[in-house]
């Protein structure tokens, strides 16, 4: 496949990098767009990049400011600020100067949060999205139990004092910041989904008519458990959505993590088949 690396400038100052990824020879005419969530960059979608463009698909990945090839920046940024600013930049690119129609998009984790509060705050952008692929997404769903509360609130102080969670000493490719950490702490020990105006993200949620596939794991017990991913798909309210739990229960090779949920063989071998299938089917209605 062919790689581009474009540097894009957010409203804010800060530059990110956009990565086009085409296939060598014949194209399909189709466009998907995919983010990673926090403590990671590129490198967990890697894998679904090369399956799609190996089928012809050309693939738009960003890293977030501060991730990857991106380019540090010294504002304090939070979920938020990735969707007001990246995810907008991004848009803009891709249908104004880019020209394209309409597009597909795969998040994973944080990545699926940050593409929701887009979707609430510039509304105009759902027209264009044929359908979205939300792997190991939750907000406020993460407290199921007295252990995880116990987790949660341990990692919100703890990084509080640290200033950052360090993510490549639990095996991340990124440390993030308490600021930006501070968000998802707060939605989960609460079970709300407010912005830091107030805004009721889940109460909007609803005006979100995208149809979304939610592909989370049977071994992901704490940042995506199985209960608060389908309360997030849930609060949609969308009869279109789709979930895919994938475990051993389910007939599943493995109990996926929350990360061999989108990077693994076994997630290629059978995850990533029922993926492009959704994203066929759901172009196929978007042209009809």
């Amino acid at each position: 496949m062919r790689e581009e690396k474009i540097y894009l400038k957010n409203n804010d100052g800060s530059e990110i990098v956009l990565w086009k990824f085409s296939p060598l020879l014949e194209l399909n005419g189709q466009n998907v767009l995919l983010t990673h969530g926090t403590f990671s960059n590129k490198k967990v979608l890697n894998g679904i990049v090369e399956y799609l463009t190996h089928r012809k698909y050309t693939c738009w990945l960003f890293e977030w400011r501060n991730h990857g090839n991106s380019k540090l920046c010294n504002l304090n940024f939070d979920f938020e600020t990735i969707a007001f600013q990246e995810f907008n930049t991004v848009f803009k690119y891709l249908f104004d100067d880019c020209n394209l129609r309409n597009i597909s998009c795969i998040t994973h984790s944080g990545g699926g949060i940050c593409l929701t509060i887009s979707l609430i705050k510039y509304p105009d952008f759902k027209d264009k999205i044929n359908s979205i692929t939300i792997f190991a997404c939750q907000a406020f769903g993460a407290r199921i139990n007295t252990l995880n509360y116990l987790k949660i609130l341990i990692g919100k102080y703890s990084s509080m004092i640290l200033g950052k969670v360090p993510g490549r000493k639990i095996g991340g490719e990124e440390d993030e910041s308490y600021y930006l950490m501070r968000q998802w702490f707060n939605w989960n020990l609460e079970k709300k989904f407010k912005g830091k105006s107030g805004i009721d993200y889940q109460q909007r949620m609803k005006n979100i008519k995208v149809p979304i596939l939610s592909v989370y794991g049977g071994g992901d017990n704490f940042i995506a458990p199985r209960k608060g991913c389908e309360q997030f798909i849930k609060s949609f309210e969308n009869k279109n959505n789709k979930l895919l739990f994938c475990s051993k229960h389910t007939g599943y090779i493995e109990n996926y993590s929350h990360s061999r949920i989108l990077h693994s063989r076994n997630a290629e071998k059978e995850i990533y088949p029922k993926v492009i299938n959704w994203i066929r089917e759901k172009n196929t209605a978007a042209n009809k």
